[in-house]
């Protein structure tokens, strides 16, 4: 195949992208290392990185996204800076859409279509969205990834590995390696369409009898490696429900619950991507009903005993049992785990579980601002490792980390007030680690994904 494959990694795109990066980002990088990375002048540094990364398609603002809502993990000024990236991708043009649209259909393409709007509906770090009808008027969703995207990966990916070695040479306590290896590993699943378009299908099949999360049909004969089409699901930005009615907003996050929860807990799957951007409203002549799930590169499918550790350190959590907190901790993945590091983990998971632990209707955090939900817990935590580390994060707990503080945002946006308690124990009632095995190997063997190692 990558013989063949004209944008298949390749060493001439790698260099020329290595360049690219260079003249971008050199002088701001420079002026960091300068101040001790990520120091100094922490304002005006992270806004010349971010106006330097916002021209750059592809995994450099994508890896930039996905530091940027890992908590306390950078500055909270650079968070905020980087952040703003994942709505500002500047979009490519006319000519460049018709180049790439015959390369993945053929010199045809367009009477595959009943129309095709050359201008992007959205434009993101990889691809970009454009509004199209098939041959019967329905509306769909085009999604076409940038040219050369295989090779800026893995020059990008060599860049992370070099900043996170330097992020540990300055701060021995946290061990990055496997933070590293989990972010290459997505986003280069990411790059897969015809994967994609597989992991659509597990949450339709997922979420089929859930009646307030809507996922869109694959159309596999419109869809290649590079291009994936999609039906269209009107919708409004949740945003737009935030000054809504408390009824309204508790419908939503009750939807947003089930959405990351049901398929989490049917299927050890996670949509791990917690930009707002990627879910929309949908209504009806009732008002408004439940989400659109749009975008399904960044999944995240888990080995059943995963699930058991989550569900193990909840029940620990709430019955104090020591003993179950400790084993969920090695279930997934700590290692060498002290009396001292295991209540500096347990900081943090009592903020995560905390909403879960209560049998109330409550906020998920009362008097937190959405863009500052977990940071405070996690710089206590990290300061706290910073004395008792090191500690490696294992990689399959990075992004379970960071979508549950993804959920727990649109939670604060909606100000919902729900009984998260009462929401979660339906969704792990008669939890069985056999039975989630069961229902997950159908699940994945029904859309053609392999199962976890």
């Amino acid at each position: 195949m990558a013989e063949t494959d004209r944008e298949a990694n390749r060493f001439s795109a790698r260099a020329s992208r290595y360049a690219r990066v260079g003249a971008n980002v050199g002088t701001v990088a420079a002026r960091m290392a300068g101040a001790r990375l990520f120091g100094g002048e922490g304002t005006t540094n992270a806004a010349a990185l971010a106006q330097a990364l916002g021209g750059l398609k592809g995994p450099i603002m994508k890896v930039a996204q996905l530091l940027a809502t890992i908590p306390d993990l950078l500055p909270p000024e650079y968070a905020a800076e980087l952040q703003k990236l994942q709505a500002d991708a500047p979009p490519m043009g006319a000519a460049f859409v018709k180049r790439r649209m015959q390369a993945e259909l053929g010199a045809g393409w367009q009477a595959r279509f009943g129309s095709f709007d050359l201008k992007p509906a959205a434009a993101a770090s990889l691809g970009q969205v454009h509004r199209a009808t098939g041959l019967d008027g329905a509306p769909l969703a085009c999604k076409l990834q940038y040219p050369d995207m295989q090779s800026a990966v893995e020059a990008d990916l060599k860049q992370l590995e070099l900043a996170f070695a330097l992020h540990r040479r300055m701060n021995t306590w946290l061990d990055t390696r496997e933070i590293a290896k989990e972010i290459g590993a997505r986003v280069r699943e990411e790059l897969d369409y015809t994967r994609e378009a597989k992991h659509a299908r597990l949450y339709g099949t997922v979420l089929k009898d859930i009646a307030a999360v809507r996922v869109p049909q694959v159309l596999e004969d419109l869809s290649t490696k590079r291009l994936l089409t999609l039906g269209w699901l009107d919708g409004e930005r949740i945003l737009n429900f935030s000054d809504s009615p408390v009824e309204v907003r508790n419908r939503l996050a009750q939807a947003m619950f089930k959405a990351w929860w049901h398929p989490f807990s049917r299927a050890a799957v996670i949509h791990g991507d917690p930009h707002l951007g990627n879910y929309t409203v949908f209504s009806d002549e009732a008002g408004p009903q439940g989400i659109n799930l749009l975008d399904y590169g960044c999944v995240r499918i888990f080995h059943p005993r995963f699930v058991g550790g989550v569900v193990d350190l909840y029940r620990g959590l709430l019955e104090g049992d020591e003993a179950r907190i400790v084993h969920a901790y090695e279930v997934w993945g700590f290692k060498n785990l002290s009396r001292e590091i295991i209540d500096i983990l347990n900081i943090w998971a009592r903020f995560i579980y905390g909403p879960l632990l209560e049998d109330r209707t409550r906020t998920v955090a009362d008097g937190v601002k959405p863009g500052e939900y977990g940071r405070r817990q996690a710089f206590q935590v990290h300061q706290a490792l910073k004395e008792r580390g090191p500690v490696t994060v294992p990689q399959e707990f990075v992004f379970m980390d960071r979508a549950a503080v993804g959920l727990g945002a649109v939670f604060l946006h909606l100000r919902s007030e729900l009984n998260y308690h009462r929401l979660f124990e339906a969704e792990i009632e008669s939890f069985s680690l056999d039975a989630l095995e069961a229902r997950q190997a159908e699940a994945l063997a029904a859309v053609g994904l392999p199962r976890p190692e």
